[in-house]
């Protein structure tokens, strides 16, 4: 097993791998920037180390830094989390290379999936559905307009390399296709260094739904239910919840087998997630994350299992603990991301937190770092906490969700506290009926108080 884990990554994610290694009796060494001193994973891990100033490029992503810190505190893994490096097939192959475990898939797979088109070739190989779309790359405005007449219109043009929703631009008609595809390639070539693009149909009222797989070194698959994470707003995730309220249990069944067989067909191992469009009954793959997700305690919620852990011991070289008739899935469960910025103009809001209480109860969760006296640095992501409820059914878990966001407190800065708690009132989200849209509609105004059209 693991004996040392250097945590390359900050926040309430950190924090929560700390918390899991804490648990098996690995000792942690926790990285920060000198913006972060005083954060709480650092505070409580067992070693910590400055990896550099407040930019995320000189210190949480810079490669040498981390292994430097990873060499000096005789670490025997790293782990990722989320976001900076937790994709990058260059550090996992470098970690690897000096002499260190990367607590996550291999570099190889990383790689394959972070290429939106290698990843569509190979899915497909697999048996996954997909959107329809471009075979490949698009060469330039010309060929994209004779791509999308192919798909049909309208369709969405997105970069290969691409997430975070940049890169990405509708095309209605064939009259928005050339400043489509200049728009997105563009952006891509300056947020991703690539500006490669491809075409896929744009579905109009789908849900988005992710499977979340685990998988070990010797050709183990599971699958651990669907989350539904269709309430975003231009592309970030704000609300998930498993299960989903859109799908029935012989759907939940097919595609969680589909996943779990394609998923042994490629030789993945460790946490992986496989995100789709579902839209009249069926799914379309959109891309695979091949990290732990940020609303991964939704899916721990209702099926029991740390996944943190379980990252851990397959890392360590040992096999699934148990099998998929093992899994079992009661109750609903809810995660609202609580972010530092304005309910209503998103702006972000980083300052000093004056006092601070969590909610508590039973099902109720928090993740978070902060505490009355933390000061939320302006330099990284605005997420500093993530409530998740649980119930025996979504309404039980709605209600306590109410109550929750009531007692969470948190002075000194503007949350999205406020815009979670309309969202939990609105009778289009308590019926369960919304899709990928409705959150931008409903905080841009363009929907009623209910939520409907």
């Amino acid at each position: 097993m693991i004996e040392k884990v250097l945590i390359a990554n900050r926040g309430e994610i950190a924090l929560r791998i700390l918390r899991a290694c804490r648990e098996m009796g690995i000792k942690t060494v926790a990285v920060h920037s000198t913006a972060d001193v005083d954060a709480m994973h650092v505070r409580l891990a067992d070693e910590s180390v400055c990896i550099g100033p407040p930019a995320a490029k000189d210190s949480y992503l810079s490669i040498p830094a981390i292994l430097s810190a990873a060499t000096i505190s005789n670490a025997d893994a790293i782990h990722p989390g989320y976001g900076f490096l937790s994709e990058n097939a260059n550090f996992a192959e470098m970690v690897e290379e000096h002499g260190f475990t990367f607590i996550g898939p291999s570099a190889d797979h990383i790689r394959l999936m972070g290429d939106k088109i290698a990843a569509k070739v190979a899915v497909i190989a697999a048996g996954i559905p997909v959107v329809p779309g471009s075979e490949g790359a698009i060469r330039d405005a010309a060929h994209a307009l004779e791509e999308s007449r192919k798909i049909g219109f309208p369709v969405i043009v997105k970069a290969t390399a691409g997430g975070g929703g940049r890169g990405m631009k509708i095309a209605e008609t064939k009259d928005d296709i050339t400043e489509a595809f200049n728009f997105a390639s563009a952006e891509a070539l300056a947020a991703f260094g690539n500006g490669d693009c491809y075409i896929e149909k744009f579905l109009t009222k789908p849900r988005h739904i992710e499977v979340q797989i685990l998988a070990d070194n010797f050709g183990n698959v599971i699958h651990l239910g669907e989350r539904d994470c269709s309430l975003q707003r231009r592309h970030q995730k704000l609300v998930e919840e498993a299960p989903s309220p859109a799908l029935d249990n012989a759907a939940r069944k097919e595609i969680g087998e589909i996943v779990s067989k394609a998923i042994a067909k490629i030789g993945y191992r460790n946490v992986g997630t496989i995100e789709f469009l579902y839209e009249k009954g069926k799914f379309y793959f959109i891309e695979m994350n091949t990290r732990l997700q940020v609303e991964h305690p939704v899916t721990e919620a209702i099926c029991g299992i740390d996944l943190v852990r379980e990252m851990l011991r397959v890392a360590s070289g040992e096999p699934l603990g148990f099998t998929q008739e093992d899994v079992k899935f009661s109750g609903h469960a809810i995660e609202c991301r609580i972010n530092a910025e304005h309910p209503e103009t998103f702006m972000p809001s980083p300052g000093k937190v004056g006092d601070y209480h969590a909610p508590g109860g039973l099902g109720v969760r928090v993740d978070s770092g902060l505490y009355s006296g933390y000061t939320v640095p302006p330099h990284y992501d605005s997420l500093i906490a993530k409530l998740i409820v649980s119930g025996n059914n979504r309404n039980e878990c709605l209600m306590r969700l109410r109550r929750s966001l009531d007692e969470f407190v948190i002075d000194g800065l503007h949350t999205s506290i406020p815009l979670h708690q309309r969202i939990m009132e609105a009778p289009a989200f308590v019926c369960g009926d919304y899709d990928i849209h409705w959150l931008g509609r409903f905080v841009e105004g363009e929907l009623d108080s209910d939520g409907d059209e």
